[in-house]
C-alpha cells in the first residue's frame, strides 16, 4: 500500500513529527511504501472558491499556482493518507488546514446522485498532538475531520490524539505504542 503523510507542524522536531516518525517506521516494517511531506516548507495559498476545479471532474483543476496541486496529485496516487498536526485553537495548523481546504478540488456534485471523488475509497488517518485534554479541546477538530469522509467518499480508519505534550524529548514507550497502533489501524 502507498501511504502519504502530510505533516502540518511548524516544528520539524516536535511531538507531531516524532509521532509521524514512529508511524512511518511501523508502516515500512509492514512492507508499505511511505512518503512524507513537511507542509511548512511548501508554498501554499488558501482556496479562492472560484469553482474552476469543478469544470473537469476527472482531473485536479485547481488554478492556484503553488505547491498544493502537486500535493493533491500525490494524494490521488496514494492508497492512504495521514493528516497530522498539532492542535491550534481547537483545530489543525494553518498548513494542514490549507491543504484540507484545497481538497475541495478532488470531488464534484456533493449531495447529488452524480457525486464523484478522485480519492474515493482511500483510507484516511488523523493524528493530532496537543498540550491539553481531548474534551473541550480536541474533540471539535476530530468532528470536523470525520465529516470530510462524506464529500471525499473516503474511509477514516485511524485517529489518534496525544494530549499532555510538553517536551518532545520526553515522549515515551506508551506514545510510541499508540503511534504503532495508529499505523496498523490505518492499513488494516
Amino acid at each position: 500500500m502507498k501511504v502519504l503523510c502530510l505533516q502540518g507542524s511548524a516544528r520539524k522536531n516536535g511531538h507531531t513529527a516524532k509521532m509521524i516518525e514512529w508511524v512511518e517506521e511501523e508502516l515500512k516494517e509492514m512492507g508499505h511504501e511511505v512518503e512524507s511531506i513537511y507542509l511548512n516548507d511548501k508554498e501554499m495559498k488558501g482556496c479562492m472558491a472560484c469553482m474552476k476545479c469543478k469544470e473537469k471532474p476527472e482531473e485536479i483543476g485547481c488554478v492556484i499556482k503553488d505547491d498544493i496541486p502537486a500535493i493533491l496529485e500525490q494524494m490521488v496516487a496514494s492508497d492512504a493518507v495521514v493528516f497530522a498536526s498539532p492542535l491550534y485553537f481547537w483545530g489543525p495548523s494553518a498548513q494542514l488546514k490549507t491543504v484540507i481546504d484545497r481538497t475541495y478540488s478532488l470531488y464534484v456534485d456533493y449531495h447529488m446522485p452524480t457525486h464523484a471523488s478522485l480519492i474515493k475509497d482511500q483510507r484516511h488517518g488523523f493524528l493530532v498532538t496537543g498540550g491539553g485534554p481531548y474534551e473541550n479541546n480536541a474533540a471539535e477538530t476530530f468532528t470536523a475531520f470525520s465529516r470530510m469522509k462524506k464529500p471525499h467518499l473516503t474511509n477514516h480508519t485511524a485517529t489518534l490524539f496525544l494530549g499532555g505534550c510538553k517536551n518532545p524529548d520526553n515522549l515515551g514507550e506508551e506514545a510510541k505504542q499508540q503511534a504503532v497502533e495508529f499505523a496498523r489501524e490505518l492499513v488494516k
